[in-house]
């Protein structure tokens, strides 16, 4: 019992240090997430620039998530942190698919593939309200195009045929993916 008092001083250090690292994960985590929503909404406005300004700000915070927890590999896996990096894939895939550029690889994004499918997914709803906004002005072309994309991720999500545990519930956003698709066929069908 003689160590009792240093071994728990050792724990309260520890905790603090963790308590830190959440902390600041949290605040780095929220704010990923509203660079994030602000660079789709960019792009639905077509203002590239501050898109682009947007994703690299956004790139600044993985960046130092990535770093920052690198002793703390739980709370890198924690669904606040996950989920911000899970915008920071949709928000990049939604830019170079609107703006007709290469596809980013999780490895592009330093991401974990399952966090990469599932911003993937999410694509599709960013996708369909292109399309949907597209369909008012009447440009059908890039609308079919966007529409095109959204049938090839669902293709792509159906494959990954793995339990919840591994793909991170990636299968309800596979369903949601295939019912974004079809209602974005029958609209842009009603319209053409």
């Amino acid at each position: 019992m003689e160590k009792l008092d240093q071994i728990i001083e050792q724990i309260h250090q520890t905790f603090e240090a963790r308590t830190k690292a959440r902390d600041q994960a949290l605040k780095q985590a929220r704010q990923l997430t509203r660079f994030c929503a602000n660079a789709i909404r960019a792009v639905h406005r077509d203002d590239w620039d501050l898109a682009h300004e947007h994703l690299a700000s956004a790139k600044e915070l993985v960046d130092a998530l990535n770093h920052d927890l690198l002793e703390y590999r739980d709370i890198y896996f924690a669904g606040y942190t996950q989920d911000a990096l899970k915008e920071f894939a949709e928000a990049n895939i939604t830019y170079a698919l609107i703006k007709n550029e290469p596809l980013p690889t999780p490895e592009d994004l330093q991401l974990e593939h399952h966090t990469y499918l599932k911003g993937l997914a999410e694509t599709a709803g960013e996708l369909r309200r292109k399309c949907l906004d597209i369909l008012r002005h009447g440009h059908s072309a890039q609308a079919e195009k966007l529409l095109g994309d959204m049938d090839d991720i669902y293709a792509v999500l159906v494959t990954i045929d793995y339990p919840d545990a591994i793909t991170g519930g990636l299968r309800r956003l596979t369903d949601i993916c295939r019912g974004v698709t079809e209602r974005t066929r029958g609209d842009l069908t009603l319209s053409l």
